[in-house]
């Protein structure tokens, strides 16, 4: 191994003895040294591992390490780099590449420069396990299937618009049915060929008039040319369009996760522009055929009807029998109508004349000028107004005054004092204040409470401490 690092490498460790006072290689250039003669003798392997712990960080690039039952090593992807499919963890590849060190970490690893799975049977058996775990999710049940619109008027394509995918499509939907077509430009393999898919997808629901219907679209090709219409974003993109979805990738024995996930799946991109729409031909014919067919019926509709219109009416009575009592009511009633109306006539004016009677001018002259005379004695007079009303004060201040002389609490301030029982009543004599037993003096300034002894005379009473003497 020593025969393979770099000259100045070796020269540097010949010249070093353990005894000898010579200067110390540095840590940065022992780690220099090593990845000289790494990079040189391991400047093209390929490595067959599984892959774990894959991850891509926000710069793009991607980390991972290929381990087998006895070792690991661990690997890079730099951003750019293609891949023809999404690495994950499991799977069974082959990277290629060149052997480095990351001195930061006194760390070898593979700087990946292509990478592919490692036979057709490690791809089908990813293809199969991813295939099992999105079916347990529901995204291929049958329930999840829509009809497909009978007659699109806007048909969006996701595919590549160089290829003769579209070409194909284009071409079966003009002979069959012209329709207007939307093209969503995309990579249909490579790196970032998945993303792409299922961003023009998504971004055909998200569109102000989007299509009625949707057809992604391949030609043939290995797994690995198909392998993303296979990646997990694009089955769900299509699992996840509100829009009826039709997988046409590849030819009729290829199949892809994307076929299970769509609405409808055609073997070949020409199979879907004919599922797509139906051949006008076919519709002009049919509809002239229902035309002739709905005219036929409208005859014999029309030629039943008046058979059993005839029928009927051989059933039914002349309409002169029919006619005939309500012909001769109207002759009499028209013979009636002159001497009805005569009648009326004679009676209106003897009503007239009755009541024109009491219409004289003189009298009712008479009646107004009455009317007159009773308005005019019944004006208001403002003189006689204001001495009835200063007649009125009057008598309400002397009705005031014998009010307030005939108030009760007036002769308190005289001192006297008034005798109340318990329930607020008046006690009017002595047998009344003796039958109470308990009284109140009211007083001009208070209250005060009293009880009636033997004798008939009111004696005061000794206040108790909780109760006072005045109220």
């Amino acid at each position: 191994m020593a025969s393979s690092l770099p000259p100045e490498t070796a020269a540097l460790l010949a010249e070093e003895s353990p005894g000898d006072n010579s200067p110390a290689l540095s840590v940065s250039e022992l780690s220099g040294a090593l990845k000289r003669s790494v990079e040189d003798a391991f400047s093209h392997v390929r490595v067959r591992g599984e892959i774990s712990g894959f991850k891509r960080v926000a710069s793009g690039h991607s980390y991972l390490t290929l381990k087998d039952d006895r070792a690991c090593l661990d690997a890079v992807i730099w951003k750019g780099t293609p891949v023809a499919f999404r690495p994950e963890d499991g799977a069974e590849v082959i990277a290629t590449g060149r052997l480095t060190t990351y001195p930061g970490r006194s760390r070898y690893q593979i700087v990946i420069e292509r990478l592919e799975l490692a036979g057709q049977g490690a791809l089908m058996a990813l293809l199969d396990q991813r295939r099992r775990a999105l079916a347990a999710e529901g995204l291929f049940d049958q329930d999840r299937k829509r009809r497909l619109p009978f007659l699109p008027r806007r048909i969006g394509v996701v595919t590549s618009p160089t290829g003769a995918v579209i070409r194909d499509i284009l071409h079966r939907l003009e002979d069959r049915c012209p329709t207007h077509v939307l093209v969503w430009p995309v990579a249909v393999q490579g790196e970032g060929a998945a993303a792409q898919i299922a961003a023009a997808v998504r971004g055909f629901a998200e569109l102000p008039e989007p299509p009625d219907l949707i057809i992604v679209a391949r030609g043939g090709g290995s797994i690995e040319d198909l392998w993303a219409f296979n990646e997990e974003v694009v089955v769900r993109a299509v699992a996840d369009s509100p829009i009826p979805t039709i997988s046409a990738v590849g030819h009729e024995t290829d199949v892809t996760l994307c076929d299970f996930a769509a609405d409808m799946r055609a073997p070949t991109p020409t199979a879907a522009a004919e599922m797509a729409v139906p051949v006008r031909a076919e519709l002009l014919a049919t509809v002239r055929e229902l035309g002739l067919r709905a005219g036929r019926c409208a005859r014999r509709y029309r030629d039943h009807a008046g058979e059993r219109f005839a029928a009927v009416a051989r059933l039914l009575p002349a309409p002169d029998r029919l006619l005939a009592p309500q012909r001769q009511k109207l002759d009499d009633l028209g013979d009636r109508l002159p001497r009805g109306l005569s009648s009326r006539l004679a009676h209106a004016r003897r009503e007239l004349a009755e009541a024109a009677g009491a219409l004289r001018p003189g009298l009712l002259a008479a009646k107004v000028a009455r009317g007159k005379e009773r308005l005019a004695g019944v004006r208001l007079r403002p003189a006689l107004v204001t001495a009835r009303i200063a007649d009125g004060r009057d008598r309400l201040g002397r009705l005031w005054r014998l009010a307030e002389q005939l108030h009760p609490d007036r002769p308190l301030a005289r001192g006297y004092a008034r005798v109340e029982a318990r329930d607020g009543k008046v006690v009017g004599s002595s047998s009344a204040a003796k039958a109470a037993g308990a009284v109140t003096l009211v007083f001009a300034d208070g209250r005060v409470a009293a009880r009636v002894e033997g004798g008939g005379r009111p004696a005061m009473e000794r206040p108790k401490p909780e109760q006072p003497t005045l109220l």
